[in-house]
């Protein structure tokens, strides 16, 4: 493959003009997306006339003038369309974590006599943390089990109350079949979590296509709304009468500002809202969101897969020699936007590597992970990732003991 052939690709990108929205530091190719999005331009303006005129001038009216108090459901809305929801299905609040707690709570309350969270190893530790967290707190007997990810349809037995998945591996790149999985679940009398942290926003999520029960994400990673933006979290209209949040806050109250001393939950979505919306947050990632508009979602997955297609392909030609193994999964239908490397270097060799301005990352034990974002990312900042991550390889540049020195975040 040759350099000509790379920039065609580029030339013929039907979403090369969207890197234009984003401020991209000059001289970084930057593939770490899936662990945190890169800033839109717009958002800083849009960020500082809230400060500025609606807080800084309007003061607490704002609420009213501005419309803050619906921005839940309005920026929710607009996630649903990336992910195959319906508006009223999804809000934007609180982080995922919270999110998935008041979802595994409800989920289990709706299956009483069912006592088995099942999940599988490649999901992100912190999902399993949280269901931990909910089976010691409810004390009726539940539990987390855990399954390798090519095992958990045959793990589903009758005692199964939930199945929580991320549908993309974070380590690997490997995507759950949801379609599959979810009919599967229903079939044995489940309810399915679905986490798309690592999904929504890179590809053609289909949540609602695939009869998707619940859902939770972030929006810092592909939806691109700034450090510890707030989360989201879908709920199937059919479900949403019967689901009764644990976490009973105010703002999922049908009438906030009765001040009633007895809870009574919202219609829809709004009840599983629960404290005071993070407007400055919430701002960000909507600004954030206007880069999608216009955008077809299933052409954001085809450049996903025809750039991961460019890396894998490069990678195979040019660092195989080098013992960087390939552990992303080739197939298109399991794979999701990243691609993935072992080695037992990994760490140093992403230090290294981000000293020639490439930017990826580490994750435990082995793994150097290269996040591919369709709207920013281009098929020749593939190649010259791989050209100056062969560089590093040929010249041993990683085996520098400033490289080795574990950093707090990696």
């Amino acid at each position: 493959m040759d350099y000509d052939h790379v920039l065609e690709l580029d030339r013929t990108d039907p979403l090369a003009a969207s890197r234009a929205a984003f401020d991209l530091p000059e001289g970084v190719i930057y593939l770490d997306g899936n662990s945190l999005g890169a800033l839109p331009r717009h958002v800083p303006g849009r960020v500082a006339e809230v400060i500025g005129q609606q807080w800084g001038r309007d003061l607490i009216q704002s609420w009213n003038r501005h419309d803050w108090i619906s921005m839940p459901a309005r920026v929710g809305d607009r996630i649903a369309r990336l992910i195959g929801a319906e508006s009223g299905e999804v809000v934007a609040a609180d982080s995922t974590s919270v999110n998935l707690m008041k979802l595994l709570s409800a989920a289990l309350a709706l299956r009483p006599e069912r006592r088995t969270i099942l999940s599988d190893n490649g999901n992100f530790p912190n999902d399993l943390y949280i269901a931990q967290g909910v089976a010691g707190l409810l004390d009726k007997e539940h539990r987390l089990r855990i399954t390798d990810p090519d095992q958990v349809a045959e793990a589903i037995d009758e005692d199964v109350a939930v199945i929580m998945l991320t549908e993309v591996d974070y380590r690997s790149g490997r995507r759950h079949d949801m379609s599959d999985l979810t009919a599967r679940a229903h079939a044995a009398g489940a309810l399915v979590i679905w986490d798309l942290c690592h999904s929504a926003g890179a590809m053609d999520v289909d949540l609602n296509g695939s009869n998707a029960d619940m859902a939770v994400g972030c929006g810092y990673k592909y939806l691109n709304g700034g450090p510890g933006a707030p989360a989201f979290m879908f709920v199937a209209r059919r479900l949403q009468p019967v689901l009764k949040p644990a976490l009973s806050g105010w703002m999922g109250h049908d009438q906030p500002f009765a001040f009633d001393l007895d809870y009574r939950p919202a219609a829809g979505i709004l009840r599983n809202l629960a404290g005071t919306p993070p407007i400055l947050g919430l701002t960000a990632l909507d600004a954030a969101l206007d880069s999608f508009d216009g955008v077809d979602m299933t052409r954001v997955r085809a450049k996903s897969l025809a750039l991961g297609d460019l890396f894998v392909a490069l990678a195979r030609e040019r660092l195989a020699c080098y013992g960087l193994e390939i552990i992303t999964p080739e197939a298109h239908d399991v794979r999701g936007s990243q691609i993935s490397l072992r080695h037992p270097e990994a760490y140093a060799i992403i230090q290294a590597l981000i000293g020639e301005g490439v930017i990826g990352d580490f994750r435990m034990p082995d793994i150097a992970r290269f996040g591919l974002v369709p709207l920013y990312n281009s098929f020749a900042d593939i190649w010259h990732a791989i050209e100056r991550l062969e560089g590093v390889m040929a010249a041993g540049t990683y085996r520098q003991p400033r490289f080795r020195e574990r950093l707090a975040v990696t």
